[in-house]
C-alpha cells in the first residue's frame, strides 16, 4: 500500500518561511545548537505549557506527567541560560517562584503549537506503524 501524497509543506512557501542562513547539518551552526535546544524531550512540554503565561514549579509538575522535578529544574535553567525562560521571584509571601516565556521563548510559540497538534493527530498511526514493525520480520 502506497502512502497517502503529502499536503504541501509550509516550507515550499517563502512568505511563511524565510530562506535559510545556516546549515543545521553542519556541528557547529548555532541554528543547529537552537534545534537541539527546543528538541529535547522535556523542552518540548515545559515549552508549550508556560504559553498562556507565568507558571508555579508545582503546577508545571502537575500539568507535565512523568517528569521529576530533578529534570524540570534542569531543563528550566538550560531554557533560562539560552533566553526562552524567565525566572521570576515573586517577593510576596509565602515566596514562590514562577516561570515565564521570554520574548525570544513566546516566538516559539505558533511552531510548538503546530507540533503539538500534529502529534496529536497522528499519534494512533505511529503506534500502529510501531506495532507493525514489531511484529512483522525486519530485514536488517
Amino acid at each position: 500500500m502506497k502512502p497517502a501524497p503529502a499536503s504541501p509543506s509550509p516550507l515550499d512557501n517563502d512568505a511563511l518561511v524565510p530562506p535559510r542562513t545556516g546549515n543545521v547539518y553542519d556541528a557547529n551552526c548555532t541554528a543547529r545548537h537552537a534545534l537541539e535546544l527546543i528538541s529535547g524531550k522535556w523542552a518540548m512540554l515545559i515549552l508549550p505549557a508556560l504559553a498562556d503565561g507565568p507558571v508555579r514549579n508545582g503546577e508545571l509538575l502537575r500539568r507535565i506527567g512523568g517528569i521529576s522535578q530533578k529534570m524540570l529544574t534542569q531543563t528550566l535553567k538550560e531554557l533560562e541560560r539560552n533566553g526562552l525562560v524567565i525566572r521570576c521571584d515573586l517577593q510576596i509571601m509565602p515566596l514562590h517562584v514562577e516561570y515565564e516565556l521570554s520574548p525570544l521563548g513566546a516566538s516559539l510559540s505558533d511552531a510548538l503549537v503546530v507540533l503539538d497538534r500534529w502529534a496529536e493527530r497522528h499519534g494512533d498511526e505511529l503506534d500502529a506503524a510501531r506495532e507493525r514493525f514489531d511484529a512483522g520480520p525486519n530485514p536488517g
